[in-house]
């Protein structure tokens, strides 16, 4: 089983059995989609029962929820971190948040596999909690994007940051044709052309 999708764990050196299960869950659905993996999959990946995933997980839909919920969280609570640690300059503040959406998605093609295809088999609920964070996550970004363009309104704003977006998470289609630090830097430098990208009329 690959050691990607790092955001799962809080020790990425010494993940809990908690989160190992996670991880083969995220593979696994990410090869063959949530619907068509059972318990008994994920926990013959990780070496375990299928009833032994019960001690943890209620169901493969809450195994689904937490990775959405958790990567949500990360992605909100990293981007804020190192945007507060980059200073008062926008444009460092705008690296380091391509910076790190970058390492991200190069880390965890697996779960933007996943929430592609499988946000949507979400509850309502948990589907309501993803959007919400993943809604704070993008007005980090528009924030900084403000400050950048300081003449561009909200909606223009935030059409950058989704087209950021959608050129970096493209990873899982693409990843493993280069070495890792050639595709972080050229996704860095097309996703700081995008998002630097003057008004169109």
């Amino acid at each position: 089983m690959t050691d990607a999708n790092t955001a799962l764990h809080a020790d990425a050196t010494r993940p809990s059995r908690r989160e190992q299960i996670l991880q083969a869950a995220a593979q696994l659905f990410a090869e063959r989609g949530s619907r068509a993996v059972g318990v008994d999959d994920v926990g013959a990946a990780v070496g375990v029962t299928g009833p032994a995933i019960y001690r943890h997980f209620a169901s493969k839909d809450a195994m689904l929820a937490e990775m959405l919920l958790r990567i949500s969280e990360r992605l909100l609570e990293g981007g804020t971190a190192r945007v507060a640690a980059a200073g008062d300059d926008p444009m460092a503040q705008l690296r380091t948040l391509i910076a790190f959406q970058v390492d991200f998605a190069l880390d965890n093609p697996a779960l933007i596999t996943v929430h592609d295809r499988d946000l949507g088999s979400l509850a309502d609920d948990d589907a309501a909690q993803v959007r919400r964070l993943q809604r704070r996550y993008v007005e980090v970004w528009v924030d900084v994007l403000g400050r950048v363009h300081p003449t561009s309104d909200a909606a223009t704003n935030r059409a950058r940051a989704h087209a950021v977006f959608g050129l970096v998470n493209s990873t899982p289609h693409s990843a493993g044709r280069l070495p890792r630090r050639r595709t972080a830097a050229l996704l860095a430098a097309m996703a700081e052309a995008a998002a630097t990208a003057w008004n169109v009329p």
